[in-house]
């Protein structure tokens, strides 16, 4: 059976203007690999409501799972809960439970939960809550859709609540080789190798070091013994990696 599969949505135009840079993406790909989930696509969107309607609708079609990251907050810009509810073409309003935690949270830290407070207490008919144990405003699910915060430890940890609830497959292992030799040298044999271990993915990622060319070849797959047998032949046809 193969894994199921999952994307990212990354909402905001913090991120496309380069004022901020994304940590949720690099965050989730190694927690989905961690528990068998494959993290197969990855999206950014600017705050806009029609962008994030079509990309919401787009993935959850293809994917078992779509995390959402940003656009949850309490300013005017935090549109992301008001276009998953017309994503999905159901009401959002205020939310009882959602409201009983903010309260309490604000409560114990002498705060008023005030009017853009409560937007973040906002949540579309037939999801179910997301606990958030760093800032107590909630995410939520809607179908197979997991909207969650920007803030990365905010993120993180509604990670933490999510997974649990998700059925995984094979967790992905891999291995590296770090070898002193160009792309051109050793794109050939590599090649050969990946048709010989047709049920691994192999990959090159070139580096450059006291200007001498490098590559770090890494062979991934579901099968600890056969990611050894490909290691084992990876370092015959390129040496042990010594630099």
């Amino acid at each position: 059976m193969p894994n199921p599969t999952a994307a990212i949505l990354v909402i905001g135009d913090e991120i496309l203007s380069g004022r901020t840079r994304d940590a949720n993406l690099h965050y989730l790909a190694g927690e989905l690999t961690r528990v068998g989930i494959d993290l197969t696509e990855a999206r950014v969107v600017p705050d806009r409501t029609g962008a994030i309607v079509a990309a919401v609708n787009a993935l959850r079609a293809g994917h078992d799972h779509v995390f959402t990251s940003g656009g949850i907050g309490p300013t005017h810009d935090d549109i992301t809960s008001d276009a998953i509810a017309q994503a999905f073409g159901v009401p959002i309003s205020v939310r009882g439970d959602a409201r009983a935690i903010l309260q309490a949270h604000y409560d114990r830290s002498g705060i008023v939960l005030n009017e853009a407070r409560l937007r973040m207490a906002r949540v579309p008919d037939g999801a179910t809550l997301i606990d958030n144990p760093v800032s107590a405003a909630p995410g939520f699910t809607l179908g197979n859709v997991h909207v969650m915060a920007g803030v990365p430890d905010i993120f993180r940890a509604m990670v933490a609540s999510v997974l649990p609830t998700l059925t995984g497959g094979r967790p992905v292992l891999s291995q590296t080789l770090r070898v002193m030799k160009g792309e051109g040298t050793i794109a050939a044999p590599l090649a050969a190798l990946a048709a010989e271990f047709d049920d691994l993915t192999f990959g090159s990622y070139p580096f450059v070091r006291d200007g001498a060319y490098g590559s770090n070849l890494v062979v991934r797959g579901q099968d600890a013994g056969r990611l050894s047998a490909a290691m084992m032949r990876m370092v015959a046809t390129f040496g042990p990696g010594a630099e």
